[in-house]
């Protein structure tokens, strides 16, 4: 499996190997409404990835990496270059939060150590907002891997008990082994003018991840009930042309269920999974919460 260098809190990664199972044997062009960090078409077979989020952020993320698909030795530099610049942590490379401090801070040493760095870099960023590299490594070491914005267009996410270390290594280098040769093109655009601009093919797989409507996350807050009805009527308008589609979504969270989700999956073929939602508050998964994939094969 390939984890996405988005490190989305809550995302397919963990279900990608039993997503894998009940998608498409064969995919032509693989379709994301919802890409977010991107678990679902990196651990997914086509020969083109049409992928689209309405946040903008996320795909000059995904564009900016993309740019470095064939000289990631580039990237990796330009990376750690900024990272020594700011006096972050960076474990990979043997750097780390002295003893002291692991000792006085024995969970929380890596927010601690790079707190100031970190605040300088924000300050940084919000000079200039077109720094998209800067940006990344904001992803990177904020808290829980999220990227958010104030009412004022400031990035204002804290810093993160995280460190770039073998596992970020890792993930980076596998996203670009594995885009370097891949047809993708990004797009962010509200996911039905996304849709409705693509000549559908038989040999096509749409897959949806959308935001979930019984959620009280960062991610879903401008997600409501017409929403999701407009979403399950554009899967049916799908269907009736015989375009493959599959979709995630929270049945249960929190005492709540998605009646409206609940109501439409019947017309289809629905399988329980492993449940994956974490919430942007805890970062544990939640025991009463029950996921469902859905698809019309």
């Amino acid at each position: 499996m390939i984890r996405s260098p988005l490190f989305y809190v809550g995302d397919k990664y963990k279900l990608m190997e039993e997503l894998q199972k009940l998608f498409p044997k064969k995919i032509d062009r693989f379709i994301e409404p919802f890409v977010g960090g991107g678990s679902a078409f990196l651990n997914t077979q086509a020969n083109v990835y049409l992928l689209n989020d309405i946040d903008q952020n996320i795909i000059k993320i995904h564009k900016f990496l993309l740019s470095f698909a064939n000289q990631p030795n580039k990237l990796f530099d330009d990376i750690f270059a900024m990272i020594n610049s700011y006096d972050l942590s960076c474990s990979y490379l043997g750097k780390t939060a002295p003893d002291e401090m692991k000792k006085m801070y024995i969970k929380t040493y890596y927010a601690k150590f790079n707190k100031q760095s970190y605040q300088n870099l924000k300050n940084d960023f919000n000079k200039n907002k077109n720094q998209i590299l800067l940006l990344y490594i904001l992803l990177i070491y904020g808290f829980n891997h999220m990227i958010r914005f104030n009412k004022l267009g400031d990035f204002n996410l804290p810093v993160g008990n995280v460190d770039f270390n073998k596992n970020v290594y890792k993930a980076i280098n596998d996203y670009l082994n594995f885009i370097k040769d891949k047809k993708c093109e990004f797009f962010s655009q509200d996911y039905c003018d996304f849709l409705n601009k693509i000549d559908f093919r038989k040999s096509d797989f749409v897959y949806c991840d959308p935001p979930y409507l019984i959620s009280n996350s960062q991610y879903c807050k401008n997600w409501n009930e017409m929403s999701e009805i407009l979403l399950y009527q554009k899967l049916d308008e799908l269907d009736k042309k015989n375009i493959k589609f599959g979709i995630t979504n929270l049945l249960h969270h929190k005492g709540k269920t998605n009646t409206i989700f609940e109501k439409w999956s019947q017309k289809y073929k629905i399988y329980n999974i492993k449940s994956n939602y974490i919430s942007f508050n805890d970062n544990t998964i939640k025991a009463d919460s029950k996921e469902l994939f859905v698809i019309n094969l």
